[in-house]
Formats: structure tokens, sequence, C-alpha cells
């Protein structure tokens, strides 16, 4: 359908106005920045009044942390549909990379720029609360290499725990790289890299 459609302009707003705020935002927030993105585009993007946002969120900083909450559970979300696949431990920890990369081929308005979390918490402040929604997330991805790595390794948690943190820093700066070069080459090669490392493990 076209976006001149009726049936599509009148399906969308039927759609709760949150729903559409966040979408909006999200896109914004992801192609130009949260300082460039002001309340006017978003609520301009999204079809409502900018009464509608504030009746939905207190202000630009909550509308911010509810984006960064809605990419953390949308990356759980593939990590899960990865793991759905995965065939024992280590598939678990290359499904982490896997959601990575499935994230990174997402249609991007400007095309892929990193981690949108990452990029967000760059341009906050250092004692803004959405730093710490992005800090959970990174620990959580750390975390859930570590579980499927202490199955593979029950007797050696001490080194299930530091491959962790190796897979987490490879991951980090596959995805810090793959940004700056706008595809998601660097994170196809971590995973392979990844895959060497676990087996040999």
């Amino acid at each position: 359908m076209s976006e001149t459609d009726p049936s599509t302009t009148a399906g969308a707003r039927r759609r709760p106005a949150r729903e559409r705020l966040l979408e909006a935002a999200a896109r914004r927030f992801y192609a130009d920045g949260v300082a460039a993105t002001g309340i006017d585009t978003i609520t301009a993007e999204a079809g409502v009044a900018k009464m509608s946002l504030y009746n939905n969120f207190s202000s630009k900083a909550d509308l911010v942390r509810a984006y960064l909450d809605a990419r953390h559970e949308e990356w759980l979300g593939l990590y899960r549909t990865r793991l759905e696949q995965a065939q024992g431990p280590r598939d678990g920890v290359l499904a982490v990379f896997d959601a990575y990369a499935d994230h990174a081929a997402f249609a991007y308005e400007h095309g892929f720029r990193g981690c949108g979390l990452l990029n967000a918490a760059a341009e906050l402040p250092a004692k803004d609360e959405g730093r710490a929604v992005v800090r959970a997330h990174k620990e959580e991805v750390e975390r859930l290499i570590a579980g499927h790595l202490e199955q593979l390794l029950p007797d050696r948690p001490d080194e299930a725990r530091a491959t962790a943190e190796h897979l987490a820093f490879l991951l980090e700066g596959a995805m810090a790289r793959a940004g700056l070069e706008g595809d998601g080459d660097r994170l196809r090669h971590a995973r392979s890299l990844a895959a060497d490392l676990l087996a040999r493990l």
C-alpha cells in the first residue's frame, strides 16, 4: 500500500499514541541522534499532538529511557529467536553474536550506525539514568554469554567468566567498527573468531 492509502493512514491513527511516539523516537534518535531530535520532530513524525507526548511521557528524558528499554527488549527478542535454533552451549554463545548481526541488518534510514544504545549513551550526561539502562544491557549480554560458557565448562567457572568477558569485548569492538564502516562485516568476522575460540575450549 502507498503512504497515502486512506486505510493505511486510518490504521496508523488507531494504534496507541505511545506506540507511535516510541517508533518515531526510535527512528529519529537512531538516524539523527538524541540531542539533535526535538519533541516537535517526534510528534510530527508520529502524527500526534505535543500534548499527547506529555500524556504518555513525563519529559524527553523519559521518552529516551523508554526508547532504550524498547531497544533492549528488541535485541532480546532477536537473541531468543536465535537461541531456539541453538544446539548446545557453543551455539548459545554464537546466538548472541547472531542477534547483534541481525540488529545491524535492519533497514535503517541512513544506514547502520552501530549500537543504538551506545550511540545514545555517548550523548547523555555521566549520571543520566539512560546510561544505567545501557550499562545494564551490556552487562546482561555478558551474563548471557557467561551462562552458556558455564554450561560448556561446568568444572572451570573462572575460565568461563574470563572467556565471557573476552568475547563480550570482541563483540563490542566489532560493533564499534561495524558502525563506523556502515555494515555488518565486522560482526560476521567476530562471530567466526568466537566460533574458533569456542572450538578450542
